[in-house]
């Protein structure tokens, strides 16, 4: 993934790298300092390592999702494509002459090739199995199998090879012989325009190339017919097959695409007059335009989240850095009363800690590999769980050098980043002070240049910050203002009491950061991911230092406890002693447990709110109709709707209401991008669906029945779901009522300007279920309106049904399958389609919240690397007590309890912030319209979450709080180490 950012991340870690090497080289004084203090503190050093570890991991482990889902949607390209890459549909006697309009292209230069076949929709039986198999989705293709295996050679194999079926047999790809469980040698029976005729399968082929091609769709199941067959079938019928031509561009599979554009504009020139007949479209060009999109966005999704942790792993560097500093204050004195520049200190620090970050780098590229394909696993179960058929996108593992190199880059640059600035920070201290181990004191104010500039930064900040929330622009609405407040302190030092004034600002940053939404409600309205990560950071870092600061008011209900003249109360007093004397370490350590605790109860938050709007989103979908009925109506026979007014069926059936389908193209409302949206055309009959309901409406369009009625009268009013168009990304209100589209009829070319009267709260009922496009969306319109454009193309296709009380949908979906095979008829139940997406969509928050339980550990390992520092670093202390009477149950307890306390208000800290931010984000946010199940707090999961983090804090603990509790206090006391 992003490629773009190698050349400037790997060289920017590199010139970093070789400035630290010149150091190291020219510098032997500050080499030695660096590596003896690694070698000295082993444990330590593998603590910090494995910090850094994980901090690696998580950002390899998110480039390598990316990876991975970008593979895998291009892979569709070579299961559906191969070599095509363009497809001219044309219907009716027009075929004949666009094929031969489009023949001499093939002499073309920057073309490999041009094929054209004859395709219906079928259905398929086995009827030699144990038990009845049927697949009444199935495309019966009539193509020269000696012309599709030459077909684009010179940019590799078609994906079709061997010969022609002979009378009576045919060839079947690898999806449809699964579906019916057929082998080569035996027979199946193909329902050809309603009509079976027995086949003996002559070989089965992999879904490759030409033997996966479809006409859009992710899974298709293809039989190849022998010459003639399907002509004399569809004669038979009086019907015609569709012609379709297909067009590979010079190059291979990939390779072939950059050339769409002008291939594109030759087949519309040779297409001349035709070209209104026809449906070009660049099926290779889309597929690897998602793919690239899918990546980038599912990528940059889990790269937003494992951000979190990934500031916690910094957050951990610093931490220990600072305690490092603090441990070594006499010798750092020293060195610098003996002449050693505050520049080589800094050289020293920093070199450390990049042996430190380089030792991190390897393990953590593979623990992240490890990561990503853990990820791709359980990925491919939640997509699957997307489509009905188990025939959603199929994820293989990937991983790219480029998204290796930008992880373990990335990585390294972030540590470095975190140890230069923390070394020139702990290098400024008082020489003397640092000899006699004196607590640095208060000093000077700041210096007056420094009061100028962060004045007028602040200033600019909140000058800037007034157009931003005016315009409702994300980032900055939350940033600005944060940052005018903290440019501010300074000044606001010269005058006030710290602790008021850090108090003050605090507490603006965190109830900007909560209300902001609720000023400006269209902030969540981009597809921008950043946004959640500045609003995250803000609330976590602000609260915890408005607790930080107010830690003796939080402790207040404990003094009595305190205050006893036992162990117990003496062990509370040094649990507590510690956190309220060292506030930037503690602050450092809480500020991980509360940004991970937000996010984790954040998903949990919505995984909860999801579960509780199923019924809702049920009722929106369906508006009581139980059933989806999609059939070929070119099949012959009875028609399945009579059959279900007539039939054995009508007692079961209360209500159905007929949809006139066809197939066009439509701009985006939202103006996200330029080309056509495949779009499927739904015509609804005057008056009646007025029960489905809607999010928004027009103006002046009073209730839900108003839309419908208008729908009936005005033929440019159309009505589309919330994610129409939808790029990927939070969904946000790109297009609202009244705006417009174009809606063409790819056939005619004919366009009329369409008006959105309503936006549905869910469209899933209207989505078809022909599986011939992944990416097509339901623009429904009145009956008369489609009729009007589409004419001859809009056929009555499929139906909504509504079945009596007590009648199951799944065994009616299932007769009705049965008994109109013939015609393809698939009976899709809405509301178990409702209740599986639902499903994988909580899957899908599962998985992103295993991602992030990697910065938890990141925490918990930053709570033990304090512990441990702790222990070292109290060492003298312990001793005194211990000489003085303090009991090692006492010692020990102390360094328990206060590692629980810091992971306990860390943990709570979060949790509370989580379900705040999502309450606000579900108040104010298009992201949760249709989520009307109310807002259910998830206290089991909460709790589960803070009992197992206090559990894994406390065991994190429990070696450093022994090691103390064995500390021999004559040794402790006379010496420091």
């Amino acid at each position: 993934m992003y490629p773009n950012l190698l050349v400037p991340v790997v060289g920017s870690v590199a010139v970093a790298l070789l400035a630290l090497a010149l150091i190291a080289v020219r510098q032997p004084v500050v080499r030695r300092l660096a590596l003896r203090q690694v070698a000295r503190r082993r444990t330590e050093a593998a603590l910090v390592v494995t910090g850094s570890v994980l901090g690696t991991a998580i950002i390899v482990g998110a480039l390598v999702v990316g990876d991975t889902l970008n593979f895998s949607v291009r892979q569709q390209a070579y299961r559906t494509l191969g070599p095509v890459d363009e497809r001219i549909v044309a219907t009716g006697a027009a075929g004949r002459a666009v094929a031969d309009r489009l023949h001499p292209l093939a002499t073309d230069p920057e073309v490999d090739g041009v094929l054209t076949a004859r395709v219906a929709q079928a259905s398929a039986a086995n009827p030699g199995g144990p038990g009845p198999v049927a697949e009444p989705r199935v495309l019966a293709w009539q193509m020269d199998l000696g012309a599709a295996g030459r077909f684009g050679a010179a940019g590799g194999g078609s994906g079709l090879n061997g010969p022609t079926p002979g009378p009576g047999q045919v060839v079947l790809n690898e999806p449809l012989a699964r579906s019916l469980r057929v082998d080569s040698g035996q027979t199946i029976t193909l329902y050809l325009y309603g009509r079976p005729v027995d086949y003996r399968v002559e070989r089965v082929v992999p879904q490759q190339g030409l033997a996966g091609t479809g006409l859009g769709g992710r899974a298709n199941r293809d039989a190849f017919l022998p010459p003639g067959a399907l002509d004399a079938a569809a004669a038979a019928a009086g019907a015609e097959p569709l012609s379709v031509t297909v067009v590979s561009n010079r190059g291979g599979v990939e390779g072939g695409e950059k050339l769409t554009d002008p291939v594109t504009a030759k087949i519309r020139t040779a297409l001349g007059p035709d070209a209104a007949r026809t449906a070009v479209d660049a099926p290779k060009h889309a597929v690897l335009q998602e793919a690239r999109r899918t990546g980038d966005t599912l990528g940059a999704l889990f790269l937003m989240i494992g951000s979190f942790s990934i500031i916690a792993g910094a957050l951990l560097l610093v931490n220990i850095f600072v305690m490092l500093a603090e441990e070594r204050k006499p010798q750092l004195g020293m060195l610098r009363a003996v002449g050693l520049k505050r520049s080589r200190l800094v050289g020293s620090f920093t070199l450390e800690g990049a042996v430190y970050a380089l030792a991190a780098v390897v393990p953590g590229v593979a623990v992240g590999v490890g990561v990503g394909r853990g990820v791709a696993l359980i990925a491919a179960r939640v997509f699957r769980g997307w489509s009905a058929d188990g025939g959603g996108l199929s994820i293989a593992f990937a991983v790219t050098p480029t998204s290796v190199l930008n992880g373990a880059a990335m990585g390294l640059a972030i540590a470095l980043a975190a140890i230069a600035v923390t070394s020139a920070r702990i290098s400024r201290f008082n020489v003397i002070a640092a000899i006699r181990e004196q607590p640095a004191g208060t000093g000077r104010g700041p210096r007056r240049r420094i009061l100028v500039l962060s004045g007028a930064l602040a200033a600019l900040c909140a000058v800037a910050a007034v157009p931003a929330i005016a315009r409702s622009q994300a980032e900055q609405t939350y940033l600005l203002p944060a940052l005018a407040v903290a440019f501010a302190v300074p000044v606001a030092l010269r005058r006030w009491p710290r602790r008021a004034v850090a108090s003050i600002a605090a507490g603006l940053v965190l109830v900007w950061s909560l209300t902001a939404s609720v000023v400006r409600p269209r902030v969540f309205d981009t597809p921008s991911m950043a946004v959640y990560v500045i609003l995250g950071s803000l609330a976590a870092f602000s609260a915890v230092v408005l607790v930080s600061e107010n830690q003796q008011v939080l402790l207040r209900p404990l003094r009595r406890v305190m205050a006893r003249p036992t162990q117990q109360g003496l062990a509370l007093r040094l649990a507590a002693a510690y956190p309220l004397a060292k506030r930037f370490r503690t602050g450092s350590t809480l500020v991980m447990y509360t940004l991970i605790a937000l996010v984790l109860v954040l998903l949990t938050e919505i995984s909860g709110l999801v579960n509780a709007s199923v019924g809702q989103a049920t009722r929106d979908a369906t508006a009581g109709y139980t059933l989806r009925v999609d059939y070929n109506p070119q099949a012959a026979g009875g028609d399945p709707l009579t059959a279900l007014r007539t039939g054995p069926l009508a007692s079961q059936v209360t209500a159905f209401t007929p949809l006139l389908g066809a197939r066009g193209q439509a701009t985006d409302p939202g103006h996200r991008t330029t080309r056509p949206l495949d779009t499927a055309v739904v015509g609804v009959p005057d008056g009646a669906l007025t029960d489905i309901t809607f999010r928004d409406r027009l103006p002046g369009l009073p209730d839900d029945r108003a839309v419908w009625q208008a729908l009936a009268t005005h033929s440019e009013y159309v009505v589309v779901d919330g994610v129409f168009g939808s790029t990927g990304g939070p969904p946000g209100k790109f297009f609202a009522p009244g705006d417009t589209l174009t809606l063409t009829d790819p056939g005619t070319g004919r366009s009329e300007q369409k008006v959105i009267a309503g936006v549905l709260k869910s469209g899933l009922a209207f989505y078809p279920a022909d599986g011939n496009s992944a990416t097509s969306y339901p623009l429904i319109a009145g009956e008369r309106a489609v009729a009007q454009q589409f004419g001859a193309d809009a056929r009555t296709a499929s139906a909504l049904v509504r079945t009596a009380p007590g009648v199951s949908p799944e065994a009616t979906a299932g007769r009705l399958q049965g008994e109109h095979l013939s015609a393809g008829l698939v009976a899709s139940p809405i509301a178990a389609d409702v209740h599986r997406l639902f499903a994988a969509n909580t899957a899908f928050f599962q998985l992103m919240q295993g991602f992030l339980a990697l910065g938890l550990l990141i925490g918990i390992t930053g709570l033990g690397v304090v512990m441990v520092r702790a222990v070292r670093e109290r060492r003298r202390t312990i001793g005194v007590l211990r000489a003085l009477g303090c009991q090692a149950r006492t010692v020990e307890r102390s360094f328990l309890w206060e590692s629980g306390f810091v992971a306990l208000e860390g943990v709570v800290l979060g949790s509370v912030l989580g379900v705040l931010t999502t309450w606000l984000m579900y108040q104010r946010s298009s992201a949760f319209a249709g989520l009307e199940g109310g807002f259910p707090i998830e206290w089991w999961s909460i709790l589960a979450l803070v009992g197992a983090t206090l559990l894994a804090s406390l065991v994190a603990a429990l070696g450093p709080a022994r090691h103390a509790a064995r500390i021999r206090p004559a040794l402790a006391v006379r010496v420091s180490d």
